[in-house]
């Protein structure tokens, strides 16, 4: 293998699939779900035009009020590429919009960011690599 292979998909654990499948589509859109179950869980699969697919996995052994913490291992934060320091800024006017609290849009030595949290704590930031 010459290079590592591109992100297809994430799969997030959430506390309410109806609640953060709501939330998921007023950030970005309309998206083709798929909706699979198995044995004490349920999950949704979203896809968006531009090839972005997000899972929601909602399991039933899952304690109510339950939340994410970014210092346990696992997962930290989602990141979503951005083209420019400009889509950056227009997600953050679009979180504006939506009343998203997220922080401030940053600008650091290798890029700009900007990030919000989903209904389970979940960061999601919005990023662009300085070229």
């Amino acid at each position: 293998m010459e290079r590592a292979p591109r992100v297809d998909h994430v799969t997030l654990t959430i506390g309410d699939l109806e609640t953060s499948s709501a939330w998921y589509r007023a950030l970005f859109g309309a998206a083709e779900t798929f909706t699979l179950t198995g044995p004490g869980w349920q999950r949704q699969v979203l896809y968006w035009p531009g090839g972005l697919a997000v899972g929601l996995t909602e399991y039933a052994a899952t304690t109510a009020g339950d939340a994410f913490d970014h210092t346990r291992v696992g997962l930290d934060h989602l990141g979503l590429a951005c083209r420019s320091s400009d889509e950056v800024r227009a997600w953050a006017e679009r979180m504006d919009d939506m009343g998203v609290v997220h922080g401030p849009v940053e600008e650091v030595p290798y890029g700009w960011a900007v990030t919000a949290r989903d209904p389970d704590g979940i960061a999601v930031e919005f990023f662009c690599l300085r070229s």
